[in-house]
């Protein structure tokens, strides 16, 4: 019956929304009950009962009256049940927003931004026909045609033991029918994420594929994946019409039995007049709920299938803090690795092992080694956005995993290696660091970080709309924007992750000397390859294949035979 225990438990979150759409729904059949009855009374007063002619205003009256107050139930129980849907999607909207944030980068890097924001926008949105159509109307099938038939065999048993018998008949097609659509469903749901996904990375990156000239052939490749979609969403119309066709004709079927053997009846004497129109305007309600089901059925399978890729987000819990609300730290405290270990979900080699340190605070340490010997892994444990396998990272004495993540993060200021910059004004991007902060704190940034030249050439200056990822700026203005946010930002802890690795000798030369000034008197981690950045640091850690294999200055390492000193003799540019 396609039911979602997890989407089921949400819906035990919210119930008066839709009790309320269930009662509504319940109250809908009564007053049927009821018009029917009076239906029926009305047509047999009118040609078998002459003298009790008196009563039909009576009849019509009530008759009218339910007409118009049965739509107004209906909208009520369809308002109640989208008010509860809307409710439960916006919940679940935040938790997923909220798990992607807590899961931090090392998850959201690994999938595509396509698939994550068709869940966060299409996925979510497709749960609206589960909540407010299927759920009420599944409890509804389940009531509505025991009432009717409860109506009536106190006046026809052999009519109310025909729908009891019939009635099975829907909900038996469905199930054989709804495997086969789940199936179908699924695999539209995945081909629909799978063409998102790789659409919106084609539009990202199109310059390169214009360069490499192989647009016309991504585009063969988009089309082939938009013909996967619509075959798939074709398979699954088939499959809705056919559901459709079978539960109408059980339906239908179902109503000529009722009709034919109350017509024999009738006519032989065996049943009277009002009873048997009383049924047969009966038959078909009874039907109607479990044929709804079926629509519904169908309409809310998009949303089940969607849940199951919400839920494995939302079940990725990271290790639970100790005690993140009452967590006391210093942010001026050391910051110390102790036996660190760390392998990724998807590897079997650790990207740390059994790592042990101390960032001391208030001096540069400086990570340095060939790619992938762990050098961003302990940028990322700093940075919270990963928790450690084995071992603890703790400022002071307080471990990191015991202090909320919004806490510790105001402490820090980030240089990456490629700033993110919003799709927005040069101030607005700038203000991410620290939002409340005054013109003149603002401008004093700008000044550090020699960007000052830049705005004055701008016509509306701090107000310039700079592009998606910084679009209208140079690769260096941008690195110069977000050594900006570190000093707008003015925190105590400092990570550098290769800040000039992409830079010419010249910018390279007027960025650190922005970098040194900003690096004063802060804990600071730099993660980089040119011997430029890290010369003049406290203590280098040389990593490689996720240990500490030398530990010093760059004079007592230089002075050391090992992988820093024949790589720095190597070359003079880069620390391989």
């Amino acid at each position: 019956m396609n039911l979602d225990r997890r989407l089921i438990s949400l819906v035990r979150q919210e119930p008066r929304a839709f009790l309320t759409a269930v009662l509504m729904g319940l109250l809908e059949a009564l007053l049927m009950i009821g018009q029917a009855y009076l239906l029926s009374r009305t047509i047999t007063i009118l040609f078998l009962d002459p003298d009790a002619y008196h009563t039909l205003p009576g009849f019509i009256a009530g008759f009218a009256a339910l007409g118009i107050l049965r739509p107004a139930v209906t909208w009520t129980g369809r308002e109640a049940a989208s008010k509860g849907s809307r409710i439960l999607r916006s919940q679940l909207h935040e938790r997923l927003v909220a798990a992607m944030a807590h899961l931090g980068p090392s998850y959201t890097t690994s999938k595509q931004s396509g698939q994550l924001s068709t869940l966060l926008l299409r996925g979510i949105e497709a749960l609206d026909p589960y909540f407010s159509q299927y759920i009420p109307q599944l409890v509804l099938a389940l009531t509505v045609p025991f009432l009717i038939a409860g109506v009536i065999i106190p006046g026809d048993l052999l009519s109310g033991l025909i729908l009891l018998l019939t009635a099975p008949l829907i909900p038996l097609f469905m199930v054989l029918i709804g495997k086969a659509a789940k199936k179908m469903t699924d695999r539209q749901w995945k081909t629909l994420n799978r063409m998102n996904g790789y659409f919106l990375d084609m539009l990202q990156g199109l310059t390169t594929l214009k360069l490499f000239g192989q647009s016309r052939e991504r585009i063969r490749s988009i089309s082939e994946i938009s013909e996967e979609f619509r075959t798939s969403t074709m398979n699954v119309l088939k499959v809705a019409f056919l559901s459709s066709l079978t539960l109408e004709l059980v339906g239908t079927i179902g109503t000529a039995i009722i009709a034919v053997q109350i017509g024999i009846r009738l006519l032989e004497g065996y049943l009277d007049f009002q009873t048997a129109f009383f049924v047969l305007l009966l038959t078909p309600d009874f039907y109607q709920p479990l044929r709804q089901l079926g629509t519904r059925f169908h309409a809310g399978m998009e949303g089940a299938s969607a849940a199951n890729d919400i839920f494995a987000v939302l079940e990725q819990q990271p290790p639970v803090r100790k005690n993140p609300k009452t967590a006391v730290f210093d942010p001026l405290a050391p910051i110390t690795f102790d036996n660190v270990s760390l392998t990724y979900p998807d590897r079997t080699t650790p990207a740390l092992d059994n790592v042990s340190f101390t960032l001391s605070s208030g001096k540069v340490t400086a990570l340095v080694g060939p790619s992938g010997a762990g050098k961003t892994t302990i940028a990322h444990l700093v940075l919270r956005f990963i928790r450690p396998s084995e071992g603890s990272v703790a400022t002071g004495t307080t471990d990191l995993g015991d202090i909320p993540d919004t806490e510790w993060l105001q402490h820090i200021s980030w240089v990456p290696q490629h700033p993110w910059l919003f799709h927005t004004t040069i101030r607005e991007n700038l203000l991410l660091a620290r939002e409340h902060a005054t013109q003149a704190e603002l401008m004093h940034a700008i000044e550090l970080a020699g960007l000052a030249e830049l705005i004055d050439r701008l016509p509306e200056g701090l107000d310039t709309v700079i592009g998606e990822q910084g679009a209208r700026l140079s690769g260096g203005e941008a690195q110069r924007m977000s050594i900006a946010r570190a000093f707008l930002r003015n925190a105590p802890i400092l990570v550098l992750d290769e800040p000039t690795s992409h830079t010419d000798p010249r910018l390279e030369e007027s960025l650190q000397a922005s970098l040194d000034q900003l690096m004063q008197n802060r804990t600071t981690l730099v993660i980089a390859h040119r011997l430029k950045t890290i010369r003049n640091a406290d203590t280098i850690l040389v990593l490689h294949n996720g240990r500490i294999i030398q530990k010093g200055t760059h004079r007592s390492l230089m002075d050391t035979e090992g992988y820093y000193r024949n790589a720095i003799l190597s070359t003079e540019a880069d620390i391989l």
